[in-house]
């Protein structure tokens, strides 16, 4: 191998465990935040008085959802509160039988005293962004909760929630996603494992630090004039929860995350429905990134610290893109390391930057320990490789969609269908939704765990170990997403 080959290797290589080094610092700072105000995340506001309560608007978007449509109109319509200061909204763009099911869910409540609409559009222009902003367009409550079609919402969700706008400075309120069907697979296992950290350390220690959060599409209720100085929804990105969360916070807004507030939801059973929402999620994150970047880095009246944040914030989904190329070179790195032990030491120096992922380590398992009650029959020693493997099994996947976001390439907003499940037996298997195609790049995640076995039959006969580790949990991370694509392809649960 060429020294110029040799070195542009170490180069690129570097670079990425810089960042992933980087990163797992600004995570690490998020955690001591995050452990420092423990007790404050426990101070509670007084309760408003019945008398006092603000007139509120609950959205609830929907398209094609007609295993969880009723489910999720039900739990709205439940919701404790003085019936004649709530309206609720049915934003229904669906064009098969939920649209029926919708109508006959409404027309229930409507008969019970509920003030409830279910509101249709020609189009599905801005998709779910151009629906919300067509809902708040024909209302005028100067507060409005938004849930998604696999969201339960609890009965105190709004008792819970109004008290903190007191505060004039306060746009948004967002509470923590449970899981109802957290055991239903390892799939959703790691899902859940996963958002349990973003929806405690994460989300808790930007808000502890006064950093920007998001308001995660669902669950959280807005001031209208906070939506609407920050100049309305928008569906120039795949992410418009993320979009209008930077520009209000920009405008000033502050937002509050409510750790001790679970809003239940359905987690992503099928590995084509994970996909789409990966896909939808990481690329939406990498457009807002090229929107507010340049914005959120020159605002002289954010905090330096804020700014930084913000930076791996925007930019987190980038680090599948380092995960992809630092995997891809891992072999050529064990030839270097044979063929040139001059450079011992920087493989030596390299070594260290292993900290990342015990930093990490301790960034999920404080998250797990606090929320172990929910975990159940999980296990950390287990989950935490696991979930690391997963991540890098999808990487190839989410890298494709963050270069797509950055390099402006527009796609549909395609909605993550749902199916009901809450049980582990539970099935989507013959259900509408599901998909029964392979994708294209299947076929590149099944090619890159076969280069990833060779890689590691490799070293092990030149007794080179190193990677071996590394070399191991991309095999299994591949092989399961391989796996569960095909299974669930071809038509089993």
């Amino acid at each position: 191998m060429p020294d110029w080959l040799v070195y542009s290797v170490l180069i690129i290589y570097g670079l990425g465990m810089l960042f992933i080094f980087a990163y797992s610092i600004v995570q690490l700072q998020l955690l001591l935040a995050y452990i420092r105000t423990k007790k404050d995340r426990a101070i509670k506001v007084e309760p408003t008085e019945l008398s006092a309560l603000p007139f509120v608007l609950i959205q609830l978007p929907v398209f094609n959802e007609q295993y969880v449509v009723e489910r999720l109109i039900d739990a709205a319509a439940q919701l404790d509160y003085p019936r004649e200061k709530l309206e609720i909204q049915l934003l229904d763009d669906s064009t098969d039988e939920s649209f029926e099911i919708g109508t006959r869910v409404v027309e229930k409540w409507k008969a019970a005293g509920i003030r409830i609409k279910q509101i249709s559009r020609t189009n599905r222009e801005g998709f779910k962004a151009g629906a919300l902003k067509f809902g708040l367009e024909q209302s005028l409550p100067p507060y409005v909760a938004i849930f998604d079609a696999d969201f339960i919402p609890s009965p105190d969700f709004l008792k819970r929630t109004i008290p903190y706008f007191t505060d004039p400075e306060i746009g948004m309120v967002q509470s923590r996603w449970g899981h109802v069907n957290r055991h239903h697979s390892l799939l959703t296992q790691v899902q859940a494992f996963a958002l349990d950290a973003d929806f405690t350390v994460e989300q808790g220690g930007r808000n502890a630090g006064a950093h920007f959060i998001n308001f995660n599409g669902t669950a959280g209720i807005w001031r209208r004039t906070c939506i609407e100085s920050a100049g309305g929804w928008s569906a120039d990105t795949l992410t418009e929860d993320l979009d209008l969360s930077y520009r209000a916070q920009l405008k000033g807004w502050k937002f509050k995350f409510l750790e001790g507030l679970v809003s239940p939801a359905e987690l992503p059973a099928e590995m084509k429905a994970l996909r789409t929402q990966q896909f939808r999620w990481n690329k939406g994150a990498a457009e807002c990134a090229v929107k507010h970047l340049r914005e959120v880095l020159f605002t002289a009246k954010l905090p330096i610290s804020t700014r930084l944040h913000a930076l791996f914030h925007l930019l987190n989904s980038s680090i599948f893109i380092w995960i992809v190329i630092c995997a891809i070179l891992s072999l050529p790195l064990v030839v270097i390391k044979e063929q040139h032990p001059e450079l011992k030491i920087l493989f030596y120096a390299g070594s260290s930057l292993i900290v990342a992922f015990i930093v990490l380590a301790g960034f999920y398992y404080t998250a797990y320990r606090h929320l172990k009650s929910e975990n159940g029959k999980g296990n950390f020693l287990w989950l935490y490789p696991a979930f690391l493997s997963i991540s890098m099994g999808m990487s190839l996947h989410n890298a494709r969609s963050v270069l797509l976001g950055l390099l402006g390439k527009r796609t549909p907003f395609i909605r993550t269908p749902k199916w009901n499940i809450t049980q582990s037996g539970d099935s989507f298997r013959g259900k509408h939704y599901t998909s029964h195609g392979i994708s294209t790049i299947a076929w590149f995640e099944l090619a890159l765990g076969l280069y990833f076995s060779f890689s590691l039959a490799y070293e092990i006969s030149i007794s080179s170990w190193g990677f071996v580790p590394l070399h191991l949990m991309l095999i299994f991370g591949f092989a399961t997403v391989c796996y569960y694509t095909f299974k669930h392809a071809l038509g089993y649960r």
